[in-house]
C-alpha cells in the first residue's frame, strides 16, 4: 500500500465519530471503514491518496500538535486544555455544527449566596480561615482551569485532578467545586450542582482544524484544497437557495442592484427573469419584495452543493501555512 499523502484524524467511536462520519457524506467525502470498529486506519470514497485515522479524540489533538496528521476533528475545548499556543500548531479552519458543549464552573446548589467567580475568593478565603485548607476544585481541565481562575483573580485553591465522573466529586466529599462540560446542565443539576452567572469558560463544538507542522507537500495541498472545495461547496448549499424570479414584462431598473445590496447574488439576468442565491433567512422577504416589483412568480430551489472559484478555507489555510513559514511555504 503507497504512503498516504494527506491524513485525516477523526473520533473513533460515539456519537462524535457518527457525526463526523454524516458531516463527510453530505460534503460529498464518504468515508470508508473496511473492517468496522477494528480498523484504525480507512480512507474517503473518491479521493485516492487520503487516509483516515480513528484516534480518540484527545489523541487527534496530539496527533495535531507534532504534525502527524493534516486535519482533524475535535473540539475547541481539547485544543484548548492540551495545547498552550494553539495559534503556533492549529488553525480552527471551520466549526462543523456538532458537538456542542461549554466547560463550565459549577458549585453546589448550597452555596445560597455564591453567583459569580467574584464569590469564590470569599469562599477560598473562608475554607482557608475556618478549615485551615485550601479550596479544592475537580476537573480534567486544568490548564483551562488555571487560566480562568488567574483571569478572575483567585489562586488561594488546589486542583484535585479527575478521573472519573466528575460531577458527583462535591457529593463524594473529594472536592468542593468543579469545572467539566456539560452540554444541557441536566447532569450538574442531579448532582445538586448550579452554575455560576459569569462561569461559562469556554463554548465549545466540534471544529475542522489544520495541524500546522504537518507535512505540507505540493501534493497535500493539492488533495486539501480539492477536500476544502467540497466542504465549503456544502455549507454553502445549507446556507443558501436558489430563486428565480419570472416578470410578467421587463425587469424594474435598480431591480438588480438593490438586490445586491441587500446581500444576494445576481447568478443570471434576462429580459424578464433574474436567478438568484440568497441566505436561506432572507428567502421570504427577498421574495416578496421581488412580487412587489412585478414578478409574477417566484421559484426556491434548495441546492445540493455551491461550488464556487472561491475556495475560502483553503484560502484561509494557504496564508496560515505562509506566515508560519512550514516546508510547504517555503517550497511553493
Amino acid at each position: 500500500m503507497s504512503k498516504p499523502v494527506l491524513t485525516i484524524g477523526v473520533p473513533s467511536k460515539g456519537r462524535l465519530m457518527e457525526n463526523t462520519f454524516a458531516f463527510f457524506a453530505r460534503a460529498g467525502l464518504p468515508i470508508v471503514r473496511p473492517r468496522g470498529d477494528r480498523d484504525y486506519r480507512g480512507s474517503v470514497t473518491g479521493l485516492a491518496g487520503i487516509e483516515v485515522a480513528f484516534l480518540s479524540a484527545s489523541e487527534i489533538v496530539g496527533e495535531m500538535a507534532r504534525g502527524a496528521v493534516h486535519f482533524g476533528v475535535t473540539g475547541a475545548d481539547l485544543i484548548e486544555e492540551a495545547l498552550p499556543d494553539p495559534a503556533s500548531k492549529v488553525e480552527m479552519l471551520a466549526p462543523l455544527g456538532f458537538g456542542y458543549a461549554n466547560v463550565v464552573v459549577a458549585v453546589p446548589e448550597a452555596w445560597i449566596d455564591v453567583h459569580e467567580m467574584a464569590d469564590i475568593e470569599e469562599v477560598a478565603a473562608d475554607f482557608r480561615h475556618k478549615q485551615a485548607r485550601r479550596l479544592r476544585v475537580a476537573t480534567k481541565y486544568i490548564n483551562l482551569t488555571r487560566r480562568f481562575f488567574k483571569k478572575h483573580g483567585i489562586a488561594d485553591y488546589r486542583i484535585v485532578e479527575s478521573l472519573g465522573a466528575t460531577e458527583g466529586a462535591p457529593a463524594a466529599g473529594t472536592a468542593d467545586l468543579i469545572v467539566d462540560i456539560t452540554t444541557t446542565g441536566s447532569t450538574l443539576a442531579a448532582n445538586a450542582l448550579k452554575i455560576l452567572d459569569d462561569g461559562t469558560m469556554l463554548k465549545s463544538e466540534a471544529n475542522l482544524v489544520a495541524a500546522l507542522n504537518a507535512d505540507w507537500t505540493p501534493e497535500a495541498q493539492e488533495l486539501a484544497r480539492l477536500v476544502l472545495a467540497r466542504i465549503n461547496a456544502e455549507e454553502e448549499a445549507r446556507a443558501n437557495r436558489e430563486l428565480r424570479a419570472y416578470f410578467a414584462g421587463a425587469i424594474p431598473s435598480g431591480t438588480a442592484e438593490g438586490l445586491q445590496a441587500r446581500g444576494a447574488e445576481i447568478l443570471t439576468e434576462t429580459a424578464e427573469a433574474l436567478t438568484l442565491l440568497v441566505s436561506k433567512k432572507d428567502v421570504a422577504t427577498i421574495s416578496d419584495s421581488l412580487i412587489s416589483q412585478g414578478a409574477r412568480r417566484v421559484l426556491v430551489a434548495a441546492p445540493e452543493y455551491a461550488f464556487s472559484a472561491e475556495n475560502p478555507l483553503f484560502d484561509r489555510l494557504s496564508t496560515v501555512l505562509a506566515r508560519h513559514q512550514t516546508p510547504l511555504a517555503r517550497s511553493a
